[in-house]
């Protein structure tokens, strides 16, 4: 039966900020990953400098790939298990499992039972002689530190703090009533999803609802800051643009 009247939606697309509930990102396939679901969350035609998909492979989804020379990739689990071969090693990431993979890596991806991703690919800015490594890790078996003395709220950086690394991936908990202690304006831009709990969110200059599932783009300068909600910690995983210089 259809639907009888208006429909409405928390979604919003500005100029240099976005917000999109996950019911309604479209459905899409990407050509390259087999039994595979993909939302495309942000990409170039929204203003951002990267893309960022949720993936939702189905029992025998993957992919088997080369990524393009001077991209890097950073892949995440949501939900389930896949193995990992990437350069010619191989790997089992569960839930919280991640993968930085250098630019042109050869890399698959299986999936023996449905399983959820998050998966960004954006061009890497070279510096210096040295060049980034493959990393593979799990978040829950990193520690996490007190973020500028606010107890409770806890931020763990996935990739090492190191100007080989143009980016950074970062998930930060706050406990209900936590918040961001200022609101923050930078050149650098996120690409963010909730993990767990609720709250609001400032952007531009408004306080948006968020909760579990939510994409949030932020453009450069945007100003933004979170405040925790509901009855169980808030955490989010994001993406940033770091360690290099504007491009004039």
């Amino acid at each position: 039966m259809s639907r009888i009247g208006l429909v409405g939606s928390r979604a919003r697309v500005e100029r240099d900020w976005a917000l999109l509930p996950p019911e309604g990102v479209a459905e899409s396939v990407l050509p390259e990953w087999r039994n595979t679901v993909s939302k495309v969350l942000t990409a170039p035609a929204m203003g951002a400098a990267f893309v960022q998909y949720e993936l939702a492979l189905a029992a025998g989804g993957g992919t088997q790939q080369t990524l393009a020379d001077g991209v890097q990739s950073f892949l995440f689990v949501f939900e389930g298990e896949v193995r990992l071969d990437l350069n010619g090693a191989g790997h089992t990431l569960t839930s919280g499992g991640f993968a930085y993979m250098k630019p042109g890596s050869r890399f698959s991806v299986d999936a023996e039972a449905p399983a959820k991703l998050l998966w960004l690919k954006k061009r890497y800015v070279p510096y210096g002689s040295q060049k980034p490594h493959d990393l593979v890790g799990n978040e829950n078996k990193l520690p996490g530190e007190t973020y500028m003395g606010m107890e409770g709220v806890i931020l763990k950086t996935l990739l090492p703090v190191d100007t080989i690394w143009d980016m950074a991936m970062n998930i930060f908990t706050f406990p209900p009533g936590g918040s961001l202690p200022v609101t923050e304006t930078h050149v650098m831009e996120h690409g963010l999803v909730f993990l767990q709990g609720q709250g609001v969110y400032y952007l531009g200059r408004e306080w948006m609802e968020v909760q579990k599932g939510d994409f949030i783009w932020m453009g450069p300068f945007v100003p933004q800051s979170f405040y925790a909600a509901g009855a169980v910690p808030s955490r989010y995983i994001y993406y940033k643009d770091v360690h290099r210089d504007v491009t004039l």
